[in-house]
């Protein structure tokens, strides 16, 4: 049902993709939008190594959520800032493609759970994450990303 890489050299491995999911802050998440057009966002993300799902926050309505109700199938895009050699203008850049299904999560204690791992991704000390919880966490939602095909290239910007 998924296509391979047109490029199957420029293929990364799937423990390379799951390093960039868990590493890396954000990406693109695509859901199927109004009308028939693909509605992306950026979107904070926290890999589960327990599970190999991916977990986002949002609040309890907006387009994103109608375009859930609609339809489950998603996309989420994550790539790396990337790296370069000295005096080389091109970047080695990696990206990670998942596509999979999307639930939506509404129990408080998954999503303090899941939001705390999130938040551990960016500088943030324990008492900024416990205000934002206690501020935000009964208004928030929890999307988590089941995937059902994950992959990964590299490409040099030349």
């Amino acid at each position: 049902m998924f296509r391979k890489l047109t490029r199957r050299n420029r293929e990364i491995s799937r423990e390379a993709c799951v390093e960039i999911l868990t590493r890396e802050t954000r990406g693109v998440l695509t859901v199927n939008g109004d009308g028939g057009y693909p509605y992306g966002m950026p979107m904070n993300h926290f890999y589960n190594l327990e599970d190999g799902c991916i977990y986002f926050h949002c609040g309890k309505n907006g387009h994103r959520l109608d375009a859930l109700k609609a339809s489950d199938k998603v996309c989420f895009c994550v790539y790396e800032q990337g790296t370069r050699e000295v005096d080389d203008w091109a970047y080695l850049v990696r990206s990670v493609i998942v596509f999979g299904r999307m639930e939506v999560l509404e129990d408080l204690e998954q999503i303090i759970a899941i939001t705390t791992k999130l938040c551990h991704k960016f500088p943030c000390d324990e008492q900024y994450i416990k205000d934002e919880i206690a501020a935000s966490g009964k208004n928030t939602l929890l999307l988590k990303l089941i995937p059902e095909h994950v992959c990964g290239k590299k490409i040099k910007e030349a």
